[in-house]
């Protein structure tokens, strides 16, 4: 499925019928979560925070995907899905203090970074291992389907994780029990370093789908009305009592898989020029700029603006205080067992709870 055309007019058959206003919303979200991106890149490689996965490329996927689903419905990220969880209103200053640990930060320092959670906004917490978010948010949509509610899950993976055991053991309970779940696959063309075309035998991704007896549509990733259009016919079946949806949305990751990662080792500077040809961000403007609703001078103001406030964000974290030592033993039992606090006390006296002038 793809809607906007190279010259950036739209195919009147797919068109999604979105105002202007609309549409000009889902630009600025992907400029600004690339803006973010961009920055918590350089503060990694100044050695100011420890680790980033960012969405440079894929952005059209992860925000066109997040404001097609209703705000009663769950996503379940991967851990590259960020934009996702802003589009729906969560905080800047939150999601920059997860990004150093400090004390301002929901998981209070205990989960390495990009690695969010949102209850108020419906985002699960981000599961590290391979495939395991995909049995979670089959597990969240069932449980709506047995209570009677009118919620599905969006579940966030990779390409990589459809080789995993929890794509298989996923696809196969949703599509046995109808589960009201969209399977949201980025295939961006490598699992970290091993490209799509060798880890599976399948023509397409997408093929898998039928045989788990569930709907399924390869989407242009990088086109996001075609990514918005999908969900959005995904969610209505899904609610409808159609069962599961897999998308395949095929874009790619111009950015390595995270800052621990040197993605030349690996591909060709050929194939990301000819990638970054077919930008998000670009083929959504010049669709905007030739309706009249966008233009230069917009889009410069914008970024800055954009640009501020994240560079607001991050002097606020950087002058907050780190994360409370004595938080690593909390959030684990109503009430403390003994063995535990024996453990707090011995961390809390020991070196690591001396301050830098060893007061």
């Amino acid at each position: 499925m793809q809607v906007i055309r190279d010259d950036g007019s739209l195919d009147p058959r797919l068109d999604p019928g979105l105002a202007i206003d609309q549409v000009v919303a889902l630009y600025k979200s992907m400029v600004r979560t690339r803006v973010v991106d961009d920055r918590m890149l350089k503060l990694q490689r100044q050695g100011r925070i420890a680790f980033h996965v960012g969405s440079l490329g894929e952005e059209a996927a992860i925000v066109g995907a997040a404001a097609a689903l209703r705000d009663r419905d769950w996503i379940v990220p991967c851990y590259r899905e960020v934009g996702a969880l802003l589009w729906r209103g969560y905080p800047l200053q939150r999601y920059v203090d997860h990004m150093y640990g400090n004390a301002g930060d929901p998981a209070r320092g205990r989960q390495m970074p990009d690695h969010s959670f949102s209850r108020e906004h419906r985002y699960l917490a981000v599961s590290a291992p391979i495939g395991t978010q995909i049995t979670h948010g089959v597990g969240i949509a069932m449980a709506a389907k047995k209570r009677g509610l009118d919620e599905c899950a969006a579940v966030f993976f990779g390409d990589g994780a459809t080789s995993s055991n929890d794509f298989h053991a996923g696809m196969n309970f949703a599509g046995v029990y109808r589960a009201p779940v969209l399977f949201l696959c980025r295939n961006n063309g490598y699992a970290i370093s091993l490209p799509t075309s060798e880890q599976t035998a399948a023509g397409a991704l997408v093929d898998k789908a039928p045989g788990y007896g569930m709907g399924a549509m390869r989407v242009d990733g990088n086109d996001v009305l075609a990514v918005w259009n999908a969900v959005h016919q995904s969610v209505r079946r899904a609610s409808e009592g159609g069962g599961p949806t897999f998308l395949e949305l095929m874009t790619y990751r111009m950015g390595g898989h995270s800052t621990s990662d040197d993605p030349r080792v690996y591909r060709s500077e050929d194939e990301v020029e000819s990638w970054s040809r077919v930008d998000p961000l670009d083929k959504l403007r010049r669709h905007i700029e030739r309706k009249g609703a966008w233009s230069a001078s917009l889009d410069d103001d914008w970024r800055a603006a954009c640009e501020a406030e994240v560079k607001e964000c991050v002097r606020q974290a950087e002058s907050t205080e780190p994360a409370a030592l004595e938080d690593l033993f909390t959030d684990v039992y109503a009430e403390q067992p003994a063995h535990l606090r024996e453990q707090q006390e011995e961390c809390l006296e020991g070196p690591r709870a001396k301050t830098k002038e060893g007061e």
